[in-house]
């Protein structure tokens, strides 16, 4: 019996002897609203009905709100100061030298190694951070960034069968300089062979925990915002397709659970439209806090000595502490005082006119765990519209180039089966603590959530 029929069936109908399994559906970037907006005018009719049978919840996610943080916190239930991750981009200890974070990088156990160990087997499919694909109990094909497909898939006896399906890891953004349309077809192109590799692993392998993550949603939205939010744009009807698509695989996967399949929905961040990227280095070096070696630096390796903070995607603000960088200059015994009147200064930062900062956090406020001393010392939560970057060769405060839609930290989505309850915040952190409920297991000590079941 499939999810639909459960709406001709009768109380009773499933067996109670069926072991319990859970199903997350991520769908990258997708705000709430949007989805209660699709779902109600009629692009999305299988999530219009999905969502009748349980509660969807506007949920938070991580500071920063960026995917490789976020679904980093979703594996492991857990902060940054515990699972490690604070960008796309990373920091070497005692330099100024940049890493990309990957799996090998995560602490702490995942949702997967838990099942493990209580003899449970999951499939995880496209989940960001999950690079290199490492052996588990199950399948796992590791989603954004992963470089070759061979090291991206356990066991590696797919690797053929994603071949011959001309799977694709991610959207192919180069086709952007080609043309909008032949982007939009990418993604289109992405999603198809994404599902039929869900849809097969889904019906044909054992498994007690199945994750499938679409992270076209978060393309799309990047480059053709402007589409949904305008009804005469040009990709307008293709945007509202694109989702019509979505919901056509979320009716399939849901369709092939089976009575006793507890079904989840999420997205790791919400989005926005974006109106400027505004340039924290460049603040930082016009008003004094940052100096560089070279007129037109290359890389945070370009800081110069007298140098007392710089910047790194997205909003994260480091203090150059003495005796934790090269170059470092501000004493530990002032290290409170400088914060303290950068964060208020920060909070200052204008665009025509536009106070474009909401709040200034210090890493305490946001943060616990043994990796805390990792953690950036200010992060910065913008207006909407203002995305904020740490590039280090922009001369200008501000522009925009091609994208027309940002994160948020706000509006995301948590969609629970079988629940009724929508009240009460739910964040990024409950997901995990939730999953394992559902199959009943209790969570790790270690994770920063609760179960919203």
């Amino acid at each position: 019996m499939g999810f639909f029929d459960r709406f001709k069936s009768k109380p009773g109908d499933a067996s109670a002897d069926t072991p319990r399994r859970a199903v997350m559906i991520g769908l990258d970037g997708t705000p709430c609203s949007l989805l209660r907006r699709l779902a109600a005018d009629g692009t999305m009719p299988n999530v219009a009905k999905i969502l009748e049978t349980g509660s969807l919840r506007t949920m938070t996610t991580t500071i920063p709100e960026i995917s490789s943080v976020a679904w980093s916190s979703f594996m492991t239930g857990t902060n940054p100061g515990k699972h490690g991750v604070y960008g796309f981009l990373d920091l070497k200890p005692s330099s100024y030298k940049i890493y990309f974070p990957n799996a090998t990088h995560v602490k702490g156990d995942t949702l997967w190694d838990v099942l493990n160990k209580h003899g449970r087997r999951a499939v995880v499919v496209n989940v960001p951070s999950t690079y290199p694909a490492r052996e588990i109990n199950g399948v796992l094909i590791s989603g954004f960034v992963a470089i070759q497909l061979e090291r991206a898939t356990y066991p590696p006896s797919l690797i053929p069968r994603l071949k011959e399906v001309g799977y694709q890891i991610d959207v192919d953004a180069r086709k952007k300089k080609e043309s909008d349309e032949a982007l939009m077809a990418d993604v289109f192109h992405t999603l198809e062979r994404r599902e039929i590799i869900l849809l097969e692993l889904f019906r044909q392998e054992a498994w007690d925990l199945f994750i499938g993550v679409i992270t076209e949603t978060d393309r799309l939205q990047h480059f053709f915002w402007e589409a949904i939010e305008d009804p005469n744009h040009a990709f307008h009807g293709r945007f509202r397709e694109f989702y019509g698509r979505v919901d056509a695989t979320i009716g399939r996967l849901a369709d092939a659970a089976g009575p006793n399949d507890r079904l989840f929905m999420m997205s790791d961040h919400g989005f926005a439209p974006l109106n400027q990227q505004v340039y924290l280095n460049t603040w930082l070096a016009q008003n004094g806090y940052l100096k560089w070696s070279k007129p037109v630096p290359e890389s945070l390796e370009d800081i110069a000595a007298g140098t007392t903070a710089f910047a790194m995607d997205p909003a994260r603000i480091y203090i150059n502490l003495k005796g934790r960088y090269p170059l470092g200059h501000v004493d530990p015994a002032d290290y409170g005082l400088v914060r303290e009147g950068l964060a208020r200064e920060l909070a200052t930062i204008e665009v025509d006119g536009v106070r474009i900062v909401d709040q200034v956090l210090t890493k305490e406020e946001i943060f616990t765990g043994p990796l805390l001393d990792a953690a950036p010392d200010l992060c910065l939560l913008p207006v909407k519209g203002y995305d904020l970057k740490g590039a280090v060769n922009k001369t200008v405060l501000h522009d925009r180039d091609v994208f027309t839609g940002m994160h948020t930290q706000d509006d995301a989505l948590f969609w629970i089966g079988g629940s009724t309850d929508e009240s009460g915040a739910a964040t990024i952190y409950d997901v995990a603590p939730t999953i394992l409920a559902a199959l009943g297991i209790e969570k790790p000590e270690m994770m920063d959530g609760k179960s919203l079941l």
